[in-house]
């Protein structure tokens, strides 16, 4: 289980009901040590892999250590397979490993962004207020992973997940207003200012122009509603508000 400490990562471990290995920098795993990797994968036959890099660097030679041990990867990749998480999906299937690929759309956990400015003076600073995304729970990204790894009806499959409605990000912040029991606003930002902010905030240029652009690729043509994550598990996806209601703390004074 790589990436334990993470989101999604997180629920994986606490969803699983059987003895799990976490892999992670706060238990001293690296993920560029393939020595590491090697060691931690003794007597594990399944992997929840999260690759935390934009890149595939390395990652050939994660793989080959975790096939070594390993007959099954359950990996978690992005809506539409942008081109690092294609490349590692392609690497994954040369494996012959079994293999399962979680695609979410926008991870509603990617609001904790925002924390900050919302605590400070209650002013979320963003372009594209009324892009509209159907952001998923990390909960339901990790139950369908689960079913993905205890069972053997989704091998070999691509899963596309998402939450249970589009809700754009002026909506987002009404939301979290709401719950938090504050007047929150979003003052929109022109591409322009978002960029130049992104990079005075350290983001690799080739990053931020990925990202922007796919933005505005989004806001024109907003990705779909789909409803794996009840096929799955039986079980209809979170809302936008049942994530708020968790993470309230996070938008508080009294929040991390």
């Amino acid at each position: 289980m790589t990436g334990a400490t993470g989101s999604v990562g997180g629920q994986v471990v606490a969803q699983l009901r059987e003895p799990v290995r976490s892999f992670s920098r706060a238990t001293g795993g690296d993920l560029t040590n393939v020595d590491s990797v090697r060691a931690a994968l003794d007597g594990v036959d399944k992997v929840f892999l999260v690759w935390p890099f934009f890149h595939t660097d390395g990652l050939e030679k994660v793989l080959d250590a975790i096939a070594e041990q390993a007959k099954r990867i359950v990996y978690l990749s992005s809506a539409g397979a942008p081109d690092w998480a294609g490349a590692a999906e392609t690497l994954i299937e040369q494996t012959g490993l079994e293999w399962t690929f979680l695609r979410p759309t926008g991870f509603a956990a990617n609001a904790l962004q925002w924390a900050a400015e919302i605590k400070s003076d209650g002013v979320v600073r963003t372009p594209y207020g009324d892009l509209a995304r159907p952001h998923i729970h990390e909960y339901d990204m990790a139950a369908v992973g689960v079913r993905a790894l205890l069972t053997d009806d989704h091998v070999g499959a691509k899963l596309t997940l998402s939450g249970p409605e589009l809700v754009t990000q002026y909506e987002q912040v009404r939301i979290i207003g709401e719950v938090i029991g504050r007047d929150l606003r979003l003052d929109e930002q022109s591409p322009e200012q978002a960029r130049a902010a992104m990079l005075a905030g350290g983001w690799p240029t080739a990053m931020v122009d990925q990202v922007l652009a796919g933005w505005a690729a989004m806001a024109a043509d907003p990705e779909p509603v789909v409803s794996t994550v009840e096929d799955v598990t039986g079980v209809r996806a979170k809302t936008f508000r049942d994530w708020a209601d968790d993470h309230a703390s996070a938008f508080t004074s009294q929040g991390g």
